[in-house]
């Protein structure tokens, strides 16, 4: 069974940084795309990140609002997908969740079929 757990949101100041966790279980040869979306009231769910990890090194795409401030990774050995973000806008809010999936695209939320709880990420200007 996947389990994924996010964790890490907080209120920060513009400029900030923050890092989000999602930690995995049950990962299998079909949830081998691992990938950061968010949402915030009103707007549809956006991909920010995603990281292909059987390639090594891993492979990754970010979306265009957040590329050059945005880094994911994977730490192979804690089973855990991270999302890395620098230079934090008031427009980065929203509630950010972890997908998991066999599909490396962020324009097709529904390709992923398994999501994390969500961890909320508010930036103030």
């Amino acid at each position: 069974q996947v389990r994924l757990v996010a964790s890490g949101g907080d209120s920060v100041q513009a400029g900030g940084s923050l890092r989000l966790s999602c930690a995995t279980s049950g990962l299998t040869y079909t949830t081998n795309v691992l990938a950061w979306f968010r949402q915030s009231p009103g707007k549809e769910r956006e991909g920010v990140a995603a990281i292909y990890i059987v390639t090594n090194p891993s492979t990754t795409v970010y979306g265009d609002s957040v590329r050059g401030r945005f880094t994911i990774s994977h730490e192979h050995a804690e089973s855990t997908v991270y999302l890395q973000m620098n230079v934090l806008k008031p427009d980065d809010t929203a509630m950010y969740y972890c997908a998991a999936g066999r599909v490396f695209n962020l324009d097709s939320p529904t390709d992923f079929h398994y999501w994390g709880q969500g961890t909320q990420v508010t930036v103030s200007s």
